[in-house]
């Protein structure tokens, strides 16, 4: 018996049938931009999360995580502690 490895889901995708091709979290309609806007607004994740329940929080830590990269940081947003 194989084992196939099932391939990862897409968290964000843009189909210019959906919002005119803004990228939106995958079997939703609801854009990426949201959540950026609910987090500079002060809230937070669980908020979102109610407010638009067809996004799953693994989609918004998939998000979060794969634009976390902190070395791609410009340097004044970075310090170091010795």
């Amino acid at each position: 018996m194989t084992t196939q490895k099932v391939p990862k889901m897409a968290v964000i995708i843009t189909d210019p049938k959906i919002l005119g091709g803004i990228p939106v979290f995958e079997g939703t309609r609801v854009p990426v931009s949201n959540l950026f806007d609910y987090l500079l607004a002060g809230d937070n994740i669980k908020t979102f999360l109610d407010d638009f329940p067809t996004v799953s929080f693994n989609q918004v830590k998939e998000t979060l995580t794969a634009l976390y990269k902190p070395t791609t940081l410009p340097p004044k947003y970075l310090t170091t502690t010795n």
